[in-house]
């Protein structure tokens, strides 16, 4: 099954945020993305429905296994692709902003090989 950009992106920022927080609510995503809590009830409804997540009767936010194996693979390729980035000169901002684009349309061959290119480095 595909999933969008946008669910990966979702993903990733509930486990960036389960690293800092003991709990992540929907305002908690909404203040780190900057979006509406509108939109975000609409996305967390979306990745509940997909069984990405779990909420909690108190609103607390909880990745599925499924959910968390997405997150941790986009996570990833978000920090290699930031660090191979870097490595080739792109400042440190533009790499994190490219590497977000590019960690959701690289294929996991690509990828693999650029994994593989920088350890033998």
């Amino acid at each position: 099954m595909s999933r969008t950009e946008s669910q990966e992106n979702y993903l990733e920022t509930i486990l960036i945020l389960s690293k800092k927080k003991p709990v992540v609510r929907s305002v908690d995503i909404a203040n780190e993305l900057g979006f509406t809590k509108p939109s975000i009830s609409i996305a967390v409804k979306n990745l509940k429905e997909h069984e990405y997540i779990t909420v909690t009767p108190e609103g607390y936010i909880y990745l599925t296994q499924t959910g968390l194996q997405i997150a941790q693979n986009i996570y990833e390729r978000h920090q290699v692709l930031t660090n191979a980035l870097v490595q080739l000169g792109v400042p440190t901002e533009t790499a994190e902003e490219d590497a977000c684009r590019i960690e959701h349309v690289i294929s996991d061959a690509t990828f693999s090989a650029i994994k593989k290119h920088l350890k033998a480095k």
